[in-house]
Order: structure tokens, then sequence, then C-alpha cells
């Protein structure tokens, strides 16, 4: 294996919140180097399922110092979200390496270790630019199932080709969810949606009212300044908002009745075979998707800096245990709007402020011991 390669800063992740990191880097002179597991940035997006559009319109969607291109209203595809980060990196020259999976993150004398296969970073500083959903959750009586039935958890899931004629249960009623249960039934499938309900919000995000004056409300007040740690708001809801699921935004409950989705309980376990809800009714489906989100896969740090959950303990996304690591991309890191494209900029300019403060401080320590002037001290002859 090759000597490590020494840098400054390690950005892990190249998606908006890597990004976001590297302009804030660049612009303070900080030295570093971006690392992307995909062949491609932007591809994070463009391997999620085929019809996804963004919940907000492209004037939110604009990472700092260039806007999202074409109609400000419009709610982009998934494809355009990724050509739209490929483009930024490009034109702000960041220093992405792609098809680098990080596979160790370790402690290394007074700095951190980023090994990923035979390639490994020596650096003073590392943020990890990654969501807290890296890792499909799944029941584990899922394995239980029929072998006759299609399951797919949603991160597998592409198109309704992949789907059995018949019947699909989407297990979770979040957002992704609702807009994969909208999808199945538009498509002719008969479709249950099973889970507890998460609440929606109460307007329509393409309508005119809410493009002129309530989403600018909801993404620039509420989700960035009223829900986060800096508000007693904030503070209060934080720890209900990480482990609950967010209100329903784009389809709604109506619209899904009007589809024909049918709402059903929790799904408890597999009998013979087949779904087993928690009213104890058996579904006879023969496609089922998994909407059960994700666990934060971050096995790979091999450092003392998780809670009994697994979730990073941070201080507005500073490690409280290994102060040369930071977090961006966190759902809920400092604010609702942290893990949301208009929202994670704060954050990184945040943490590069840090990072360029604390190499400034490092620079003028260096500079004051070099210019001490050492006086020789007489040694006293021993009698």
């Amino acid at each position: 294996m090759q000597s490590p390669e020494a840098i400054d800063t390690i950005v892990i992740g190249g998606g908006q919140a890597g990004l976001s990191v590297g302009y804030h880097l660049s612009r303070r002179g900080v030295p570093f180097l971006i690392l992307e597991a995909n062949d491609r940035v932007g591809d994070s997006w463009r391997q999620r399922w085929d019809s996804l559009r963004l919940f907000t319109p492209a004037r939110f969607d604009g990472l700092a110092g260039m806007p999202f291109p074409g109609d400000r209203h419009r709610f982009p595809t998934k494809d355009e979200m990724g050509d739209y980060l490929e483009a930024y990196a490009r034109q702000f020259r960041l220093p992405v390496k792609t098809g680098v999976r990080v596979d160790r993150l370790s402690k290394s004398g007074d700095g951190l270790l980023v090994s990923a296969g035979d390639q490994q970073f020596l650096a003073r500083h590392v943020v990890v630019a990654m969501a807290n959903y890296q890792r499909p959750r799944v029941p584990t009586f899922a394995r239980e199932l029929d072998p006759g039935i299609v399951q797919l958890h949603s991160s597998a899931y592409r198109n309704p080709a992949q789907l059995r004629p018949g019947g699909v249960l989407v297990v979770g009623a979040g957002n992704s969810g609702a807009e994969l249960a909208a999808e199945f039934a538009r498509n002719g499938h008969r479709t249950w949606l099973s889970g507890k309900e998460s609440g929606e919000v109460p307007f329509r995000f393409d309508s005119a009212a809410a493009q002129l004056i309530l989403l600018k409300i909801l993404f620039r007040v509420v989700f960035h300044r009223i829900l986060s740690t800096s508000s007693p708001v904030g503070r209060r809801v934080r720890p209900r908002m990480l482990v609950g699921a967010a209100p329903l935004i784009r389809v709604k409950g109506k619209d899904l009745s009007a589809m024909g989705v049918v709402r059903v309980p929790r799904t408890a376990g597999i009998r013979d075979g087949r779904p087993l809800l928690d009213d104890g009714e058996l579904l006879d489906v023969t496609n089922v998707v998994w909407c059960t989100g994700y666990e934060p896969g971050f096995s790979w740090i091999d450092l003392p800096v998780f809670d009994a959950d697994g979730r990073p303990l941070h201080r507005r996304g500073v490690s409280l245990a290994e102060p040369g690591l930071s977090f961006v991309g966190l759902h809920f890191l400092h604010a609702m709007s942290s893990a949301m494209i208009h929202g994670v900029g704060r954050d990184a300019e945040y943490i590069a402020e840090r990072i360029a403060s604390d190499r400034h401080a490092a620079a003028s320590v260096g500079a004051e011991l070099r210019d001490i002037e050492l006086v020789p001290v007489p040694v006293r002859a021993s009698r």
C-alpha cells in the first residue's frame, strides 16, 4: 500500500453537501479534496426512481454562487438535479475525485486517516458530507415473504416495469411511500399503503399562492430559522423530528383516496408467506415495496463519536469527541433545512469558516514560535 497522501482537509461525499463545503473552503484558500464514491458527480440523484421530482421549485434548488437554470417556478427532475451538481463542480473547479468509496476513517497521530481501498489520505480535518440515509432499512421478517412476491426497497425501485401484475403493498406512509403508491395506482395496480399517517402540508406547492408567498415563508423562515437549534421552538421539536416522518408534501391524503389507494395499519409481520397487518388482516399481493427508510450507515467511521443509536454527537456539525471531524448534510443538523438543498449551504459555510479559522490560528502559533528569540541560560558550575 502506498504512503498516505497528506492534505489539509478531506471532504467525503460529492453531493450537494460536499460541493457546498468545497465551494466555501475554496473561497477561504483551504487546500482540500472531495472524495465521491460514484463514477459521476450527481449520480446519487440519477440513481433514484425515474419519475422523481424535487419537492422544491428551482428557485430554492441552487447552491451558493450558481442559481438553478431555467424556469424558477418549476420542480426539477432528479436527473436535472444530478446534472446541475456536475455543472456546479465544473463551474468552480472543485477538486472531486470520483469512484473512490471510503471504507474506513480512523485516528492517526494528531490527524485523521481516510482509507479507500488501496488509497489513503492523512488529513487535519475531515468533513463527512453525507445524509444519514445511507443503508436501506428493511424489517427482518421480510425474508419470510413468499418467494413469488416481488419485494424492493424504495432505493432499488426505478419504474413500474419491475413489478408483477397484481396488487402492491407499500410499507411506510411517508413522502416516498405516498409518491410511489400514487405511481402504482396510476399504472393500474391495486395499491395498499401501510403505516401511520404523518400529516400533510396544508396547501399545494404548485399553486400560485404557494409560489409567491407560502414557500418562501416555509423554506426561508420556518424550516431555516424557526425550526433550528438557535430557536427554543426548534430545540424543543428537534428530538421528535429526528425519529419521525415528515408530513406529506406533494401527494395529499385525498389524492390517494381518489386514486383508489387503500390506507391500512402497520405491517406487523408475515404469515403463510403473506404480509400480516397490525389488525390481523393478511394481504394477498404480488408485490411489496419497502419505504421503510435508512440506517445512518456510518459503521466505517472507526472513532468514538456516536450515541447509542449510531447518530453523530455534534454541536452544529462539529464532532464533540473529535474536533477535526465535522458533519454536513445530516437531517436537522442545525435546522430543518439542513438536509435540504436550500439549507445545506449555511451549514457548509459554518464548517468551512471553522476549518479556515483553525488553520489561521495554527499558522499564527507557528509564526510566534519561530519568532521567539532563544536566550542561552548560563549553567552554574557544580562544586
